[in-house]
């Protein structure tokens, strides 16, 4: 049974709720979800989900020095978010881009913007990779 409409997101409120399900997805090891009531993070969980396995091979393929296992679940959870829509969707890739690392310095990052700058870092060989393909 589909949950009834909840109070409109942003979009970008929308992308940080994509990003908590699959970081508590990836937590219980239980990649399914129900509907959550926002037209936005259903359509992208609906086409990222049956292509998890794809997003974690592409991102692998494009990180040094890391393993995705190694990475700390929000990380993972913002890097397969958006490698799905820089390799899934219509999406520019700066918006993609720029939405990720504002998620990643708000959830992950500890100050020192490291991570901001590993995932950046990361997202950029991703966006390569694919104009390459």
């Amino acid at each position: 049974m589909d949950k009834p409409k909840q109070k409109k997101l942003t979009r970008h409120d929308q992308r940080v709720k994509v990003v908590e399900l699959l970081y508590m997805m990836d937590i219980h090891g239980d990649f399914s979800h129900e509907k959550t009531g926002h037209d936005f993070v259903d359509e992208i969980l609906e086409g990222l989900l049956p292509v998890l396995k794809d997003i974690d091979t592409l991102l692998s393929d494009n990180i040094t020095g890391y393993t995705l296992k190694r990475l700390n679940y929000v990380d993972r959870a913002i890097l397969r978010f958006a490698a799905y829509e820089l390799s899934r969707t219509e999406t520019p890739d700066e918006i993609v881009i720029d939405e990720a690392l504002k998620i990643t310095h708000s959830l992950s990052d500890e100050g020192d913007k490291k991570h901001v700058a590993f995932n950046n870092r990361v997202l950029e060989n991703v966006k390569n990779s694919l104009k390459k393909a």
